[in-house]
């Protein structure tokens, strides 16, 4: 097997996440540790303040019962009440139990009756009215005022801030690193959510290697909308931040609206963002049209951009690149508390290569390419999933990811998830996402990009627009040579003819190469299940929703009540761009 880790030794690492809160309480004392918008403006609490409401919440928590081993799920949108609530839950001695802010009333009860959680928090009366009266719940706490008379048990959260006699007995200075302080749902791209077990060791032995690694201090700001219920922003990000002093700035448009990121991010001038690809897509292409926009997101105090799950496009990189920016791209997952990799901004960017381990992780690859990862931040197990735990350890203790990848000069490779590989009639393995990122990198007029074929003849894909830019074409950025700016489907369509023969042309396995390819003008989203909470695609989920589409790429004539163009390609690689009518 081949064997990867970092050449450096972590050290000694905070035990609790209680003695880190104590650590920056004394250390940074006046300093603001997280600030929300407010008529405009940024304002926020100081860490001596901030420390003394979690002290103050988890000792009246303690008063309505909440003991140590108590679960608490909370369902809301970041903000300030739900940070001081949750760490107060995580450093008393209690497990906290984030949920995606808008599910479902099905979803989140499903997830709450799993979690044997006896308490909720809720952000105001849209999760309340989402909340099933028969779960049986001790005590909810809603950080908005509520006035209704349908749960006995519902208090404000403001009760829980009033200064309380044994506030400082009421953190669990000694709890152990094997201590699990946090229960953190997976995305489930390929199927149900599982609960994921993470300690105070987890979480803060990431901390101590990323600290060998990036120089950052509490005089680094964070423009941070990542939502907390998912690992990249409640794990990495949120705790980075508290770890190292510096300030939070919650972006008050949530990461939806580019242009108010850019106001935003005027207010704070940020000295590092944590993002995905596709905000930096829509960022970039704002500053192409406007130089006071490119001169502010740019600016001079910039250290550098993080970016993870998905390669960031090479001309969106090379914006960042030719003004002396690091792009730093990460890859874990949440089992992995998460990161185990980062890119070195010193090192030319390859597509696909993730870089090296962090200090205290180690990555092998098995024999049949999987990704397997040892180290300090690797969780406990899942709650309750025995199927899920059966295989998930290897008999030496490595945890097996699912990941397919290979170890390069550069660091780790990733190639593909292992359960979307699949095989056609003649054997033969295909790697989807191979040629889902050489469509992507193509045309930015895609938004997503899913490949299919498992027991077919051949490979065909799906392709979904990215509607806003055809609504919007920016005739200065197009990527390619030839592109047109497409306004329609059909303009993408015969757009695309082009750009998917070249993709094909990229692949080296001729039987890899898609032969047909649909446009479909829809829209994948969290309400259809379509996609994750932390917008990825759930291929099992689109596959279900769009059955009938790829079943006409095969010859059926399934009807649909979408607009679609079709693509036919010459896997042989001998046609012209000129579009193929179907």
């Amino acid at each position: 097997m081949q064997y990867l880790e970092s050449d450096k030794k972590l050290g000694k690492t905070t035990p609790n996440i209680a003695l880190m809160l104590e650590r920056n309480s004394l250390r940074f004392s006046e300093r603001a540790v997280y600030c929300e918008k407010l008529n405009g403006k940024y304002s926020g609490i100081t860490w001596e303040k901030f420390f003394e409401n979690i002290q103050n919440i988890a000792a009246n928590l303690r008063e309505h019962g909440f003991c140590k081993g108590e679960k608490m799920v909370i369902y809301s949108p970041n903000r300030l009440e739900m940070l001081e609530m949750e760490l107060a839950v995580m450093s008393s001695g209690g497990i906290s139990v984030p949920i995606f802010a808008w599910f479902n009333a099905e979803t989140s009860e499903q997830l709450i009756r799993h979690s044997d959680a006896r308490f909720l928090a809720v952000a105001g009366e849209l999760q309340l009215s989402r909340i099933n009266p028969e779960i049986p719940l001790k005590e909810i706490f809603s950080f908005d005022r509520i006035n209704t008379k349908q749960f006995k048990n519902l208090h404000s959260f403001e009760e829980l801030l009033k200064p309380n006699n044994n506030k400082n007995n009421s953190l669990n200075f000694d709890a152990g690193e094997d201590e699990i302080c946090l229960n953190m749902y997976t995305s489930g791209t390929m199927g149900v959510p599982k609960c994921v077990q993470l300690t105070h060791g987890n979480i803060l032995s990431q901390q101590a290697g990323l600290e060998l690694i990036w120089n950052l201090n509490e005089n680094d700001r964070f423009l941070s909308y990542l939502p907390w219920h998912h690992s990249f922003g409640g794990i990495f990000e949120r705790f980075t931040a508290l770890y190292t002093g510096a300030t939070m700035y919650l972006e008050s448009g949530y990461g939806k609206d580019p242009k108010v990121i850019l106001e935003n991010w005027e207010l704070v001038q940020p000295t590092l963002f944590f993002s995905v690809p596709k905000v930096y897509q829509s960022l970039v292409e704002l500053t192409k049209a406007d130089s006071k926009a490119e001169e502010t997101f740019f600016h001079s105090g910039l250290k550098f951009v993080f970016t993870a799950a998905a390669p960031l496009p090479k001309n969106i990189s090379d914006e960042f690149e030719k003004r002396d920016i690091p792009v730093i791209e990460g890859w874990g997952l949440t089992e992995t508390s998460p990161c185990c990799t980062l890119t070195d901004p010193n090192i030319k960017r390859e597509n696909g290569v993730v870089g090296k381990p962090i200090p205290g992780v180690t990555v092998r690859i098995a024999e049949d390419g999987e990704i397997q990862v040892k180290g300090p931040n690797v969780m406990k197990g899942y709650y309750k999933n025995e199927e899920a735990n059966k295989n998930i350890f290897t008999n030496d203790g490595w945890y097996c990811t699912g990941d397919v990848g290979e170890i390069t000069p550069s660091g780790l490779k990733l190639i593909s998830r292992k359960d979307r590989i699949f095989k056609l009639t003649n054997g033969e393995k295909v790697v989807p996402t191979e040629m889902e990122g050489l469509i992507q990198t193509k045309c930015h007029y895609v938004m997503y990009a899913m490949v299919v074929g498992g027991g077919s003849e051949y490979p065909v894909a799906i392709l979904f627009p990215n509607k806003k830019m055809l609504d919007h074409p920016n005739y200065e950025i197009s990527p390619e040579e030839g592109c047109f700016c497409p306004r329609s489907i059909n303009d993408l369509g015969k757009c695309l003819q082009g750009c998917l023969h070249d993709a094909n042309c990229g692949l080296a396995q001729k039987f890899s190469k898609i032969k047909y390819a649909m446009v479909i003008d829809d829209d994948l989203s969290i309400e259809k299940n379509t996609l994750t909470p932390s917008m990825k695609i759930a291929p099992k989920k689109v596959m279900e929703a769009y059955k009938a589409h790829i079943e006409n790429l095969y010859g059926a004539n399934n009807k649909i009540s979408e607009d679609v163009y079709v693509i036919k390609l010459d896997t042989e690689n001998k046609i012209s761009r000129k579009p193929v009518e179907v």
